[in-house]
């Protein structure tokens, strides 16, 4: 779910703290376009980027990839197969081989449902044998990653998956920051109406400003 316009109002908060260009992409969905063909639209997608940087007016070498949700498990293939020099992963998806603690914790009632997100995982990845490949956790590179800054929210079902591969990165010797924003929900990203949402962008701004 999510679309260019879905995303319009963070993308355009996050350009304007960071005085930063954001590049929104669309990509093809699930279940129409399940495993890999997303993760593939958004690799073309960056490498698009850099041979265009005259026209945008931009550091090929300063490129930082990001996105939230769905796009926080893009963002992170996308780090792991390009020469991205940040990644900013927002409430990512990173773990489709098992269920984490919080996502039986906050099964109900924080917006994001477990049984919505199993069924989202289920279009994405209707193959059991595919589910490893999918998961930026279990992947053999995690060494040649970019530096990353995590973002997690306190009361998200993802948020121990998005928190395990902040670990596994870390572990790996990749340079990287978690941050977990303990009153949130899946999703605060879009509500740019709080004041909370607007602190936290303005930190991502920040981290941006200073990494690329």
């Amino acid at each position: 779910v999510g679309d260019l316009d879905s995303h319009d109002a963070p993308c355009r908060a996050l350009a304007k703290a960071a005085g930063m260009r954001v590049l929104s992409f669309d990509y093809r969905l699930s279940p129409e376009h399940p495993w890999p063909t997303p993760v593939d639209d958004a690799v073309q997608a960056y490498n698009d980027v850099p041979e265009r940087a005259a026209e945008l007016q931009i550091d090929p070498a300063r490129i930082a990839v990001g996105g939230d949700s769905a796009g926080g498990h893009l963002a992170a293939m996308v780090a792991l197969r390009t020469k991205a020099a940040f990644q900013l992963l927002i409430y990512p998806a990173t773990d489709f081989t098992k269920t984490y603690r919080s996502a039986d914790l906050f099964a109900d009632g924080y917006l994001l449902t477990k049984r919505n997100m199993d069924w989202y995982e289920a279009q994405f990845v209707p193959a059991t044998d595919d589910k490893r490949a999918a998961s930026p956790l279990h992947a053999a590179n995690l060494r040649e990653a970019p530096p990353a800054y995590v973002v997690t929210g306190g009361f998200d079902p993802l948020r121990d998956e998005g928190e395990a591969y902040a670990q596994a990165l870390e572990q790996a010797g990749v340079r990287t920051t978690l941050r977990r924003y303990p009153g949130q929900v899946h999703g605060f990203l879009n509500m740019t109406a709080l004041e909370s949402t607007r602190t936290a962008i303005a930190e991502m701004a920040g981290v941006l400003r200073a990494s690329v």
